[in-house]
Order: structure tokens, then C-alpha cells, then sequence
């Protein structure tokens, strides 16, 4: 799929690490699978669920323990992220620090990605 040789498409710190294996240990789970959808005020919405299964396309990285399941639609646009997971006195969630975003709503819950032809350009350099 879109992916450099040796290099893993996304990162995980050791917080998103430990919230995953918590939570695929739980529910007995085989891994979080992570997409994007057409949607909210910027355009496009990351998706996350647990599964239990993976997918013949599904990119499936594994970080220490924790297992996460890129589906092939939004392996381009989530190269080179990592995944967070942050708790504060309000909120507990994970967060995508993603090179790929050109913009996101105020709100935070949605975003707007560079163009292909502009992410194919970033991968080819990369190379």
C-alpha cells in the first residue's frame, strides 16, 4: 500500500500504547482499527474501533504489545502520525499529532488533509 520500506506508517507514545493494550486486554480484543470518513466542518473525521479481525489491506503495525489496524483508505492520509492518548480534569482521548493535516475545524473534531498529489510528493521524498 503507501508505505516507505522500514519505516512504520504511524507511532505510538507509551501512553496510547498502554490505553490500547488496556482496552484490547478488557475486551478481549484484536486490535484498534483507525480510518478516516467524509464528514464535520473541515471535511474529514478520523474513525476508531476496536476489532477482531484484521482485513486482507489493513496495514496492522504492532508497538509494544498494542496493536492498531490502518484501513486502506486512509493509509495515505495517516502516514507519519502518532497517536496519543491524553487525560486532563475534562477529557480522556486519543490524539493524532498528523503531518498530513492542511487544516482543522475549531472545535477539534474534524480535518482537512493535504492533496494526494502533495502527500504522493512528501512519500516520494521520503523514500
Amino acid at each position: 500500500m503507501f508505505a516507505i520500506p522500514g519505516k512504520s506508517p504511524v507511532t505510538l507514545t507509551p501512553s496510547a500504547v498502554q490505553q490500547i493494550r488496556k482496552l484490547m486486554d478488557r475486551d478481549g480484543r484484536f486490535g484498534l482499527k483507525i480510518g478516516v470518513k467524509k464528514g464535520g466542518c473541515a471535511g474529514m473525521e478520523y474513525t476508531m474501533d476496536f476489532v477482531d479481525t484484521a482485513d486482507s489491506n489493513d496495514e496492522v503495525v504492532e508497538q509494544d504489545g498494542a496493536r492498531v489496524l490502518i484501513a486502506p483508505m486512509a493509509q495515505m492520509f495517516l502516514f507519519g502520525t502518532e497517536i496519543d492518548h491524553e487525560t486532563s480534569l475534562l477529557e480522556s482521548g486519543f490524539k493524532f499529532r498528523n503531518p498530513n493535516v492542511a487544516d482543522a475545524c475549531g472545535c477539534g473534531e474534524s480535518i482537512k488533509f493535504k492533496d494526494v498529489e502533495e502527500l504522493s510528493a512528501e512519500r516520494d521524498a521520503q523514500a
